[in-house]
């Protein structure tokens, strides 16, 4: 698990460490299933090129709190640091830090640099020499580098093939990208760096300009995808959501509305839909599509469907419509703009490889039916391009019963994704979707 305090995040969390607040939030990320939780050391706050004693001694506590709750502990040693031109100074700083950990068993590795940038050829001499140095203070730690959301695969081969020399024990992916894509991406970046580990060091999607439910059908596919590549190590970020004020202002992430928001639960403490996807993926459950909302019985905060076209008709959620349960989703009087049709559309949980046998149903009911009203599979490649579609027959013209779509398909060559549409286009009338389903 990543972790800061809610209200306290990045450097304030050593500057302001607040002792009984950090243990309650371990005892919190251990109650959810997290057997290690990360932490982030920053140079410039714990003194350099020599610690602190009041640092280093707020660095062990927390090290001593995060094992009575059974955690282990990952450190991540300069963050905020562009200081390549003195990697002795560095290197005795870092061995400083590390030495009281050489064989400690509640200290698992150690991630060098936050988000290594490989085509920064400083940082790259500068790490080259730091590893050998790190190496003689803590000789049995696992070290790795982490690229950020945007490098991906390509920046873990370039650290790879930068640090021939002096390479590391395993790798460290953090994934911000289309959790649709995740299972393809993972694949990737493990074909990287093979034959070495890869770790997933963070992941996650802010509630900020996402729904909740969003968030929590991003992490189950992550897991999921995580789980089939067999990578055996996802660490959400982060625990909470952070309080206005939080993230220090030096930080250039205090100005970015998205980062206050990627927490499992929220900054007073109650939890979002993603931290019971959490909950179970820790605990080995495969996760299926129950985070979808597919029978629209979630409130909206809480539902991962998202519209496309909004603009010329969208759905709402009819209560008291619904074909089982009280809710359905319901189009009226829409448009369309050009070929393309507002619909509504949701992923499913497991990962899209070609070649694999996708089955797709819904019900739908119709008054004054015109136009196109069905539900279709449309297949994506990594990169996004869109490779076509599979649509199902129409709701009936004019007014129907409950009646059951379906669309049975092949994923296409390059295929790595899938949305399932439920459509709507230049319909007069009133169409209603429920009982949705996908495998």
């Amino acid at each position: 698990m990543n972790y800061y305090p809610s209200n306290a995040g990045w450097s304030a969390m050593w500057t302001n460490f607040d002792a009984a607040r950090v243990d309650a939030d371990l005892a919190k990320a251990a109650e959810l299933g997290a057997d290690n939780v990360r932490v982030i050391i920053f140079p410039q706050s714990f003194g350099f090129p020599q610690p602190k004693a009041v640092y280093a001694d707020r660095l062990r506590k927390f090290v001593s709190m995060a094992d009575s709750h059974d955690m282990t502990v990952k450190f991540t040693l300069f963050d905020w640091w562009a200081g390549y031109q003195d990697a002795a100074g560095s290197a005795a700083w870092a061995k400083a830090v590390l030495a009281p950990y050489a064989n400690d068993p509640r200290v698992l590795s150690v991630e060098l640099k936050n988000e290594f940038d490989a085509t920064d050829t400083a940082a790259v001499a500068w790490v080259r020499k730091l590893i050998p140095a790190v190496r003689t203070a803590v000789p049995n730690m696992p070290l790795t580098l982490s690229v950020d959301g945007g490098a991906g695969a390509a920046g873990l081969a370039r650290i790879k093939g930068s640090l021939t020399s002096a390479p590391l024990d395993f790798y460290d992916y953090h994934f911000y990208g289309s959790s649709e894509r995740a299972h393809a991406e993972i694949r990737r970046a493990q074909a990287a760096v093979s034959p070495s580990p890869l770790v997933i060091g963070e992941t996650g999607l802010s509630t900020a300009g996402n729904s909740e439910g969003g968030q929590a059908a991003y992490l189950a596919r992550v897991f999921e995808a995580a789980r089939t590549a067999g990578v055996k190590s996802v660490a959400p970020w982060t625990l909470y959501d952070f309080g206005q004020g939080a993230i220090p202002s030096n930080s250039q992430v205090s100005r970015i509305p998205a980062q206050y928001k990627f927490g499992l639960y929220r900054a007073d403490g109650t939890a979002k839909p993603a931290a019971a996807v959490v909950r179970a993926a820790w605990a080995g459950k495969k996760l299926d599509n129950k985070v979808l909302d597919l029978g629209f019985e979630s409130t909206e905060p809480a539902s991962p469907w998202r519209p496309y076209l909004s603009e010329v008709g969208t759905a709402v959620r009819a209560k008291g419509e619904g074909r089982t349960g009280s809710f359905s989703a319901r189009f009226a009087q829409t448009g369309r703009n050009g070929t393309n049709m507002p619909s509504i559309r949701v992923s499913p949980i497991a990962p899209v490889t070609a070649g694999g046998k996708w089955h797709a149903e819904a019900w739908a009911r119709g008054v004054d039916v015109t136009g196109t009203n069905e539900i279709a599979l449309s297949w994506f490649d990594i990169n996004d391009r869109w490779l076509g579609q599979t649509s199902s027959k129409q709701v009936a013209k004019g007014t129907s019963g409950w009646t059951k779509l379906t669309v049975d398909a092949v994923a296409p060559a390059g295929a790595t994704s899938v949305q399932l549409h439920l459509k709507s286009g230049d319909n007069r009338g009133t169409v209603w979707f429920d009982d949705v389903s996908i495998s």
